[in-house]
Protein backbone atom coordinates (compact mmCIF):
# COMPACT_ATOMS: atom_id res chain seq x y z
CA UNK A 1 0.00 0.00 0.00
CA UNK A 2 1.53 3.58 -0.67
CA UNK A 3 1.25 6.08 1.74
CA UNK A 4 1.34 9.63 0.56
CA UNK A 5 0.58 12.84 2.83
CA UNK A 6 -1.33 16.16 1.42
CA UNK A 7 2.53 17.49 0.42
CA UNK A 8 3.65 14.66 -1.87
CA UNK A 9 -0.01 14.10 -3.52
CA UNK A 10 2.13 13.83 -7.23
CA UNK A 11 0.81 15.21 -10.28
CA UNK A 12 0.47 12.09 -12.45
CA UNK A 13 -2.07 9.90 -10.33
CA UNK A 14 -3.70 7.02 -12.71
CA UNK A 15 -7.50 6.77 -12.16
CA UNK A 16 -8.75 6.09 -8.43
CA UNK A 17 -11.69 5.14 -6.42
CA UNK A 18 -11.68 7.46 -3.30
CA UNK A 19 -13.10 6.68 0.07
CA UNK A 20 -13.48 9.92 2.55
CA UNK A 21 -13.57 9.32 6.09
CA UNK A 22 -11.46 9.29 9.38
CA UNK A 23 -12.11 5.53 9.86
CA UNK A 24 -11.07 5.39 13.51
CA UNK A 25 -11.41 1.87 14.62
CA UNK A 26 -12.00 0.29 10.99
CA UNK A 27 -15.32 -0.92 12.53
CA UNK A 28 -17.58 -3.39 10.85
CA UNK A 29 -19.21 0.37 8.73
CA UNK A 30 -15.95 1.62 7.93
CA UNK A 31 -15.40 -2.03 6.14
CA UNK A 32 -18.58 -1.98 4.50
CA UNK A 33 -17.53 1.11 2.97
CA UNK A 34 -14.07 -0.28 2.20
CA UNK A 35 -15.57 -3.66 0.83
CA UNK A 36 -17.72 -1.43 -1.84
CA UNK A 37 -14.38 0.83 -2.57
CA UNK A 38 -12.36 -2.05 -3.33
CA UNK A 39 -15.08 -3.90 -5.56
CA UNK A 40 -15.58 -0.80 -6.99
CA UNK A 41 -11.77 -0.31 -7.81
CA UNK A 42 -11.53 -3.91 -9.20
CA UNK A 43 -14.42 -3.80 -11.72
CA UNK A 44 -13.58 -0.14 -12.63
CA UNK A 45 -9.72 -0.99 -13.37
CA UNK A 46 -8.78 1.76 -10.56
CA UNK A 47 -6.96 2.10 -7.85
CA UNK A 48 -8.72 1.58 -4.36
CA UNK A 49 -7.57 5.20 -2.28
CA UNK A 50 -8.37 6.17 1.04
CA UNK A 51 -8.33 9.87 2.14
CA UNK A 52 -8.29 10.06 5.85
CA UNK A 53 -6.82 13.15 8.19
CA UNK A 54 -4.41 12.66 11.01
CA UNK A 55 -6.76 13.62 13.98
CA UNK A 56 -10.14 14.00 14.61
CA UNK A 57 -11.24 17.46 13.83
CA UNK A 58 -12.55 18.24 17.12
CA UNK A 59 -8.66 18.77 18.14
CA UNK A 60 -8.77 21.65 15.81
CA UNK A 61 -12.25 22.47 15.75
CA UNK A 62 -12.73 22.19 19.74
CA UNK A 63 -9.72 21.75 21.59
CA UNK A 64 -10.16 19.70 24.22
CA UNK A 65 -13.15 18.19 23.65
CA UNK A 66 -12.02 15.37 20.91
CA UNK A 67 -12.31 11.95 21.73
CA UNK A 68 -9.61 9.64 22.34
CA UNK A 69 -8.72 7.47 18.88
CA UNK A 70 -9.73 4.00 18.94
CA UNK A 71 -6.70 3.37 17.23
CA UNK A 72 -3.40 4.53 16.56
CA UNK A 73 -2.00 5.64 12.94
CA UNK A 74 0.26 1.99 12.37
CA UNK A 75 -2.82 -0.11 13.27
CA UNK A 76 -5.09 2.30 10.68
CA UNK A 77 -2.71 1.82 8.32
CA UNK A 78 -2.40 -1.80 8.60
CA UNK A 79 -6.71 -2.65 9.12
CA UNK A 80 -6.62 -0.10 5.49
CA UNK A 81 -4.16 -2.13 3.83
CA UNK A 82 -5.75 -5.71 4.94
CA UNK A 83 -9.16 -4.48 3.53
CA UNK A 84 -7.28 -4.28 0.29
CA UNK A 85 -6.97 -0.05 0.02
CA UNK A 86 -3.63 0.52 -2.51
CA UNK A 87 -3.14 4.03 -1.56
CA UNK A 88 -3.56 5.91 1.85
CA UNK A 89 -3.59 9.56 2.20
CA UNK A 90 -3.34 10.81 5.01
CA UNK A 91 -4.14 14.66 5.50
CA UNK A 92 -2.95 16.94 8.60
CA UNK A 93 -6.39 18.27 9.91
CA UNK A 94 -5.38 22.15 10.29
CA UNK A 95 -6.94 25.45 10.56
CA UNK A 96 -6.35 25.67 6.92
CA UNK A 97 -7.88 22.21 5.69
CA UNK A 98 -11.23 23.23 8.14
CA UNK A 99 -11.20 26.44 6.14
CA UNK A 100 -11.78 25.00 3.00
CA UNK A 101 -15.17 25.16 1.31
CA UNK A 102 -16.19 22.29 0.20
CA UNK A 103 -15.65 22.96 -3.83
CA UNK A 104 -12.18 23.72 -2.61
CA UNK A 105 -11.59 20.47 -0.73
CA UNK A 106 -12.33 18.49 -3.59
CA UNK A 107 -10.33 20.93 -6.21
CA UNK A 108 -7.59 20.48 -4.00
CA UNK A 109 -7.28 16.34 -3.20
CA UNK A 110 -10.36 14.59 -5.29
CA UNK A 111 -9.10 16.29 -8.58
CA UNK A 112 -5.81 15.48 -7.96
CA UNK A 113 -6.40 11.58 -7.17
CA UNK A 114 -7.96 11.87 -10.44
CA UNK A 115 -11.27 10.34 -8.56
CA UNK A 116 -13.61 8.62 -10.95
CA UNK A 117 -15.86 7.02 -7.94
CA UNK A 118 -16.22 8.80 -4.35
CA UNK A 119 -17.50 6.84 -1.33
CA UNK A 120 -18.88 7.91 1.84
CA UNK A 121 -20.49 6.98 4.75
CA UNK A 122 -23.96 7.95 5.46
CA UNK A 123 -23.97 11.40 7.36
CA UNK A 124 -20.80 12.30 5.87
CA UNK A 125 -20.32 16.06 6.02
CA UNK A 126 -17.02 18.32 4.96
CA UNK A 127 -15.71 21.77 4.07
CA UNK A 128 -15.79 24.96 6.25
CA UNK A 129 -18.39 24.15 8.98
CA UNK A 130 -19.63 20.96 7.93
CA UNK A 131 -21.22 23.27 4.83
CA UNK A 132 -20.66 19.79 1.95
CA UNK A 133 -22.19 16.25 1.93
CA UNK A 134 -22.85 14.03 -0.19
CA UNK A 135 -25.20 16.34 -2.18
CA UNK A 136 -22.35 18.81 -2.98
CA UNK A 137 -20.42 15.63 -4.02
CA UNK A 138 -23.28 14.58 -7.05
CA UNK A 139 -23.54 17.91 -7.70
CA UNK A 140 -19.85 18.65 -8.47
CA UNK A 141 -19.15 15.42 -9.77
CA UNK A 142 -20.64 15.54 -13.22
CA UNK A 143 -18.62 18.60 -14.16
CA UNK A 144 -15.33 17.21 -12.49
CA UNK A 145 -15.36 13.56 -13.89
CA UNK A 146 -16.63 11.55 -10.52
CA UNK A 147 -19.74 9.78 -9.28
CA UNK A 148 -20.30 9.56 -5.64
CA UNK A 149 -22.09 7.30 -3.59
CA UNK A 150 -23.16 7.47 -0.14
CA UNK A 151 -22.98 3.86 2.19
CA UNK A 152 -25.65 2.81 4.37
CA UNK A 153 -24.91 2.56 8.03
CA UNK A 154 -24.61 -0.70 9.53
CA UNK A 155 -26.60 -1.57 13.08
CA UNK A 156 -25.69 -4.23 15.53
CA UNK A 157 -29.16 -4.82 16.89
CA UNK A 158 -30.92 -1.31 17.01
CA UNK A 159 -27.30 0.38 17.68
CA UNK A 160 -25.69 2.00 14.46
CA UNK A 161 -22.18 0.91 14.70
CA UNK A 162 -19.84 4.16 15.18
CA UNK A 163 -16.84 4.77 16.86
CA UNK A 164 -18.70 6.83 19.78
CA UNK A 165 -20.67 3.38 20.56
CA UNK A 166 -17.20 1.57 20.42
CA UNK A 167 -15.84 3.83 22.60
CA UNK A 168 -18.85 3.31 25.27
CA UNK A 169 -18.42 0.16 24.94
CA UNK A 170 -14.62 -0.32 26.11
CA UNK A 171 -15.33 2.82 28.34
CA UNK A 172 -17.47 0.33 30.54
CA UNK A 173 -15.14 -3.03 29.92
CA UNK A 174 -17.46 -4.65 27.44
CA UNK A 175 -14.88 -5.63 25.34
CA UNK A 176 -17.14 -8.73 23.69
CA UNK A 177 -19.11 -5.67 22.56
CA UNK A 178 -17.04 -3.43 21.38
CA UNK A 179 -15.27 -6.57 19.12
CA UNK A 180 -18.57 -7.40 17.72
CA UNK A 181 -19.17 -3.92 16.37
CA UNK A 182 -15.22 -3.74 15.65
CA UNK A 183 -15.55 -7.22 13.62
CA UNK A 184 -12.48 -8.28 15.98
CA UNK A 185 -11.13 -8.45 18.47
CA UNK A 186 -9.68 -4.85 20.08
CA UNK A 187 -5.95 -4.46 20.41
CA UNK A 188 -3.65 -2.30 21.99
CA UNK A 189 0.07 -2.74 20.80
CA UNK A 190 3.47 -1.21 22.08
CA UNK A 191 6.51 -1.55 23.68
CA UNK A 192 7.37 -3.78 26.30
CA UNK A 193 8.91 -1.42 29.54
CA UNK A 194 10.91 -2.30 32.33
CA UNK A 195 8.57 -2.36 35.06
CA UNK A 196 9.04 -2.45 39.16
CA UNK A 197 9.17 -6.35 38.46
CA UNK A 198 6.52 -6.77 41.82
CA UNK A 199 4.72 -9.07 39.59
CA UNK A 200 7.79 -11.60 38.87
CA UNK A 201 8.52 -11.48 42.86
CA UNK A 202 4.64 -12.71 43.44
CA UNK A 203 4.97 -15.21 40.74
CA UNK A 204 3.15 -13.63 37.94
CA UNK A 205 5.44 -11.88 35.38
CA UNK A 206 3.64 -8.75 33.67
CA UNK A 207 4.97 -7.72 30.68
CA UNK A 208 3.92 -3.39 30.91
CA UNK A 209 3.24 -1.60 27.67
CA UNK A 210 4.36 2.16 27.22
CA UNK A 211 2.25 4.85 27.52
CA UNK A 212 2.31 5.67 24.46
CA UNK A 213 1.40 2.38 22.77
CA UNK A 214 -1.90 2.63 20.14
CA UNK A 215 -5.33 1.19 20.72
CA UNK A 216 -7.67 2.48 23.41
CA UNK A 217 -7.51 1.00 27.25
CA UNK A 218 -10.77 -0.10 28.04
CA UNK A 219 -12.23 0.43 31.64
CA UNK A 220 -9.89 -0.46 34.54
CA UNK A 221 -10.17 -4.41 34.95
CA UNK A 222 -8.78 -7.99 34.36
CA UNK A 223 -9.51 -8.71 30.66
CA UNK A 224 -8.81 -12.68 29.03
CA UNK A 225 -7.10 -11.90 25.95
CA UNK A 226 -4.27 -13.16 23.69
CA UNK A 227 -0.52 -11.26 24.16
CA UNK A 228 1.48 -11.81 20.13
CA UNK A 229 5.44 -11.24 20.13
CA UNK A 230 7.49 -12.13 17.30
CA UNK A 231 4.56 -13.50 15.30
CA UNK A 232 3.56 -16.25 18.60
CA UNK A 233 0.39 -15.90 19.88
CA UNK A 234 0.45 -16.79 23.65
CA UNK A 235 -2.60 -16.83 26.39
CA UNK A 236 -2.75 -13.74 28.64
CA UNK A 237 -4.20 -12.33 31.46
CA UNK A 238 -4.32 -8.22 30.98
CA UNK A 239 -4.72 -5.77 33.97
CA UNK A 240 -5.54 -2.40 32.86
CA UNK A 241 -5.48 0.12 35.75
CA UNK A 242 -3.28 2.13 38.34
CA UNK A 243 -2.13 -0.26 40.69
CA UNK A 244 -3.74 1.26 43.78
CA UNK A 245 -2.92 -1.71 45.69
CA UNK A 246 1.37 -1.27 45.22
CA UNK A 247 1.83 2.27 44.55
CA UNK A 248 -0.27 5.22 42.55
CA UNK A 249 1.11 4.68 39.48
CA UNK A 250 -0.46 6.30 35.96
CA UNK A 251 -2.79 4.24 34.11
CA UNK A 252 -1.35 0.85 32.43
CA UNK A 253 -1.71 -2.55 30.54
CA UNK A 254 -0.07 -4.62 32.04
CA UNK A 255 0.17 -8.98 30.84
CA UNK A 256 0.94 -11.95 32.14
CA UNK A 257 1.53 -14.59 29.64
CA UNK A 258 -0.16 -17.55 31.08
CA UNK A 259 1.66 -20.76 31.80
CA UNK A 260 5.73 -18.98 30.90
CA UNK A 261 7.90 -17.29 32.90
CA UNK A 262 10.91 -17.79 31.00
CA UNK A 263 9.64 -15.13 28.18
CA UNK A 264 12.16 -11.78 27.28
CA UNK A 265 9.49 -9.16 25.72
CA UNK A 266 11.49 -6.28 27.19
CA UNK A 267 11.54 -3.24 24.33
CA UNK A 268 10.13 -5.91 21.78
CA UNK A 269 6.67 -4.34 20.24
CA UNK A 270 3.91 -6.69 21.65
CA UNK A 271 -0.05 -7.09 20.98
CA UNK A 272 -2.72 -7.37 23.97
CA UNK A 273 -5.81 -8.37 22.45
CA UNK A 274 -8.74 -8.38 24.42
CA UNK A 275 -11.26 -11.49 24.58
CA UNK A 276 -13.82 -11.26 27.67
CA UNK A 277 -14.02 -9.20 31.02
CA UNK A 278 -12.93 -11.25 33.72
CA UNK A 279 -13.86 -9.00 36.53
CA UNK A 280 -13.50 -4.85 37.12
CA UNK A 281 -10.93 -2.75 38.89
CA UNK A 282 -10.81 -3.62 42.58
CA UNK A 283 -8.79 -2.53 45.30
CA UNK A 284 -6.95 -4.80 47.85
CA UNK A 285 -5.68 -4.37 51.38
CA UNK A 286 -3.17 -6.94 51.28
CA UNK A 287 -0.12 -8.62 49.38
CA UNK A 288 -1.90 -12.01 50.16
CA UNK A 289 -5.23 -10.79 48.86
CA UNK A 290 -3.83 -9.46 45.43
CA UNK A 291 -2.04 -12.61 44.72
CA UNK A 292 -5.22 -15.19 45.32
CA UNK A 293 -7.04 -13.14 43.46
CA UNK A 294 -4.70 -12.75 40.78
CA UNK A 295 -4.52 -16.85 41.03
CA UNK A 296 -8.29 -16.52 40.35
CA UNK A 297 -8.32 -14.30 37.40
CA UNK A 298 -5.48 -16.37 35.43
CA UNK A 299 -7.24 -19.69 36.20
CA UNK A 300 -10.79 -17.97 34.91
CA UNK A 301 -8.88 -16.60 32.12
CA UNK A 302 -7.42 -20.02 31.03
CA UNK A 303 -11.14 -21.54 31.21
CA UNK A 304 -12.61 -18.17 29.18
CA UNK A 305 -9.58 -19.00 26.49
CA UNK A 306 -10.20 -23.13 26.42
CA UNK A 307 -6.51 -23.25 27.79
Amino acid sequence: MLKLTNSSLPADFADTAVAIGKFDGVHLGHRQLLHELVHASEEGGVAAAVLTFDRHPDAILRPGSEPEPLIGPNQKQRLLEQAGVDLLVTLPFDQALAALSPEQFVMDYLVPLRARLVLVGQGFRFGHKGSGNINTLQELGPRLGFVAREIPTVEFGSVRVSSTEIRSALAAGDVTRASVMLGRNHQTEGMVEHGRKIGRQIGFPTANLARNSEGLLPADGVYAGWLYANGIRYPAAHSVGTNDSIEAVPRLLESHVIGRDDLDLYDLVVTCEYVEQVRPWAKFESMDQLIAQIAADVQACKEILGE
